[in-house]
């Protein structure tokens, strides 16, 4: 089978004719009479592909769409409205309900099958991106896993660089790219030998360098994949500095993406705050302090600074 196809009208013969259509083209095809029963049919099995038609009664095509394009497991299913409506103001009330195409009664088969055909072979490629990236996180989990002594930091850097985030009023978007930039921050350190990651003392002048490669080495990692575009600077910038002593690259002030300089101040924080292999850990009252200091030489944004003490006061346990 080609795909898996959800058909939602309310007339039986419309039903039976599009199941047919589709069917004899190789798709896989279920059947819902109205907006309701869709919604009831997802959540036991989800389509590849839904055709909806617009006029139908205890739930519309309209409502249908905007329900399931709400839910994030659903947003990237495509959803063709299936309507004999013409009007302009129509199409636009579909698109904002999040409709990905329309088609116009009486259907015209070849016009059908090549619809079906060109959204199956976007969402092919959207499925595609979407196991990268969970290959991504899987793997950004095991680089962690070799660390005892950091496991439980990309969590924390996700939850309070999302939660700053928040406090400062961040668009949703930037939310987001934060919550996933920190858990895979340090994918890079695949890279990084276990001789180096978990040596007890002080690191050489090579086994530094070779540190210091991570942020680069983990932007490459999810440079091309479409759904991690937000999240690849804030990877590869986590490590700089406002006075330009940071690596990969040097930047300094401005030129620092925000989302970066949140996260260098929270990882720092967290650094701290956990004992390593090198060092112990320190108190919330000593790691504040020094904050503060490293924040007067230049090193952080005092904005953010600023805000991440505010938000951690509310939010972090006792030691």
């Amino acid at each position: 089978m080609k795909g898996s196809i959800l058909i939602v009208d309310d007339e039986a013969s419309n039903r039976e004719l599009l199941q047919d259509l589709l069917t004899q083209a190789g798709y896989y095809c279920r059947t819902a009479s109205d907006g309701e029963s869709a919604l009831e049919h997802f959540r036991h099995n989800k389509p590849d592909l839904v055709l909806s038609d617009v006029m139908m009664p205890r739930l519309n095509g309209y409502e249908l769409c905007r329900r399931l394009k709400a839910d994030p497991e659903n947003r990237l299913i495509p959803i063709v409205l299936v309507t004999a409506l013409s009007a302009a103001e129509d199409r636009v009330r579909g698109l904002e309900a999040g409709a990905d195409d329309f088609l116009r009664k009486p259907l015209d088969r070849s016009e059908l099958l090549a619809r079906v055909r060109s959204l199956l072979t976007t969402k092919t490629y959207t499925d595609q991106l979407e196991q990268a990236t969970s290959m991504l996180l899987v793997l950004a989990t095991t680089v962690e896993g070799r660390d005892p002594y950091t496991q439980g930091h990309c969590t924390r850097l996700s939850d309070y660089s999302a939660r700053l985030a928040s406090f400062i009023g961040l668009p949703e978007e930037d939310i987001q790219a934060l919550r996933i930039a920190g858990t895979v921050h340090d994918v890079g350190k695949i890279a990084v030998p276990d001789s180096v990651l978990l040596k007890p003392g002080p690191l050489n002048a090579e086994e530094w360098d070779a540190m210091r490669r991570h942020p680069a080495l983990g932007a490459d990692l999810v440079r091309g994949l479409k759904t991690l575009e937000d999240v690849l600077p804030l990877i590869r910038h986590h490590h700089e500095r406002m006075d330009g002593s940071g690596y990969p690259d040097g930047l300094a002030g401005e030129a620092i993406p925000f989302g970066a300089r949140i996260m260098a101040v929270v990882d720092v924080y967290d650094a701290l705050r956990t004992t390593r292999p090198y060092k112990p850990n320190m108190s919330h009252v000593d790691v504040v302090r020094l904050l503060h200091d490293e924040t007067d030489q230049g090193y952080w944004d005092p904005k953010v600074v600023t805000a991440f003490l505010e938000v951690i006061g509310e939010i972090r346990e006792p030691a």
